[in-house]
């Protein structure tokens, strides 16, 4: 295999990710504190994002154990009011609805080991504490990016409510005091690519 072989095939692989992401930009389908993040790893010579979510306030209806009897209930990738949650309980559910905040993720292609390692370098800069090499091989490297704010409790089962208004309004503030300190964390780390990557 010539040196090029993994280059020509590392390049037509970004090619097609950054085309996704550009039709994803404009069907509004980009969380929007990722999309000046992801525009900007697009633009780089050795660098492509894969998939990314920002983070977000999600209520889930658990109706099994499986992944296929979990269903969205509510979700917002922003901060909300104690009234939007109030609103989401009161909805008819059947399962077991747990309010959660889930941290951003972030996959970044490389095309070899160093800008794999300049990628692990940038987020321990940023405070970032989680994230490694999740595929290793000549001309493709992808980077896995995780934050970690999260938050996870039981509010209602079937049609009855666990908790009392006090606590879903110290839920909404608690889930958003988390969300901004992942979208901080986020820009953060954005700062930090814009360094490093070329």
């Amino acid at each position: 295999m010539t040196s090029k072989q993994p280059l020509a095939r590392f390049a037509m692989v970004k090619e097609r990710h950054r085309k996704t992401l550009e039709t994803a930009l404009k069907q509004g389908k980009v969380d929007e504190q990722m999309q000046g993040l992801c525009s900007f790893i697009a633009g780089t010579r050795g660098f492509y994002t894969s998939s990314c979510c920002s983070g977000r306030i999600i209520m889930l209806e658990k109706r099994g154990e499986r992944k296929t009897e979990t269903f969205f209930h509510r979700k917002w990738h922003r901060t909300v009011d104690e009234d939007e949650l109030i609103d989401g309980l009161a909805e008819g559910t059947s399962g077991e609805v747990w309010l959660k905040v889930d941290p951003f993720i972030l996959h970044i292609g490389c095309l070899n080991i160093w800008g794999a390692n300049a990628i692990l370098a940038a987020m321990k800069n940023a405070g970032v504490k989680r994230g490694g090499i999740i595929v290793a091989k000549e001309g493709k490297f992808i980077v896995e990016l995780q934050g970690t704010e999260r938050l996870g409790a039981p509010v209602k089962v079937g049609r009855k409510i666990l908790v009392q208004k006090e606590y879903i309004k110290y839920l909404a503030a608690r889930a958003n005091a988390l969300l901004e300190r992942n979208y901080r964390r986020l820009a953060k780390l954005e700062q930090e690519f814009r360094k490093v990557l070329e």
